[in-house]
């Protein structure tokens, strides 16, 4: 099931049930705008559908997040391609929930640090119900579902302040979407993932190359903090980012970016200069 967050053709912000594809840089372009099955239940519990349909005017986030956590180093081929050590367990950090951006929405180059902003496509897990010491096995029961994310991420500031708040958490660093798709129709661990950037594919890779698990991470987050519903966790990203290039590749104003992931969708974003 494909779960939508989205303002509808009166104005007002609006979950539902998505009956058919919509493509965010081409839905002007529809003879008929996508339509979705409002909710009438509870999304972090039983979810019920109006049986009447209503437009989509645009996407927003799935989720509006009380958290979104993040992991470093969680592919073997990025960690090698970086230069960087593997850590001994999950690298954990945060992204603030104000970097959060719709599909279809703009990644701004920041004017402090225009010059070395980055791609990283991810894959995302969507806590449903509060989890606190989770077993693994027992993780999968606490996800609402799944969604692509792209951990924008400006390259000089984690270079220079030698830690990630800042370069990971401008405004808009944080695309995520286009819809959420529930956790028994995805295998979150065995899904093709890619970017592009312009047409031209950065990154191709597959979940099950990931270090840690969906529903280990799900679990050792879990250890160290309760997990509130909607909670976004990024489980890191493969190789094939702009920095580890030769020579680098960045985002530059007029960008598309395009993070896609099988069984889920495309999330699509342009970019632009900030306005000063």
């Amino acid at each position: 099931m494909r779960i939508g967050r989205f303002i509808d053709a009166d104005g007002h912000t609006r979950i539902g049930r998505l009956l058919d594809e919509y493509d965010e840089p081409r839905a002007s372009a529809r003879a008929a705008p996508p339509v979705a099955q409002p909710l009438t239940g509870d999304l972090f519990g039983r979810l019920t559908f109006a049986s009447e349909t209503v437009a989509i005017r645009r996407l927003l986030p799935p989720v509006d997040p009380p958290n979104i956590f993040a992991v470093g180093r969680n592919y073997r081929a990025h960690v090698a391609e970086t230069g960087a050590r593997l850590p001994d367990q999950p690298l954990i950090f945060m992204k603030p929930t104000t970097a959060l951006l719709a599909p279809g929405g703009t990644i701004v180059l920041p004017a402090h640090a225009p010059d070395e902003v980055d791609f990283e496509a991810e894959l995302a897990i969507v806590i449903g119900r509060q989890a606190r010491r989770v077993r693994p096995d027992d993780a999968p029961a606490y996800v609402l579902g799944y969604t692509c994310a792209n951990d924008v991420s400006a390259r000089d500031c984690q270079r220079n302040d030698r830690q990630w708040v800042r370069s990971k958490g401008f405004d808009t660093f944080c695309p995520l979407g286009p819809w959420l798709v529930t956790g028994e129709e995805l295998d979150p661990d065995n899904c093709g993932i890619r970017s592009r950037l312009n047409g031209r594919l950065m990154q191709d890779a597959h979940t099950s190359e990931m270090i840690h698990s969906c529903a280990a991470l799900v679990s050792y987050l879990s250890q160290q903090f309760t997990l509130r519903p909607g909670t976004v966790i990024l489980t890191g990203t493969p190789q094939g980012v702009g920095f580890a290039r030769n020579p680098p590749v960045f985002l530059r104003d007029g960008d598309t970016i395009e993070v896609e992931i099988d069984g889920i969708g495309t999330l699509v974003n342009s970019v632009a200069r900030e306005a000063t």
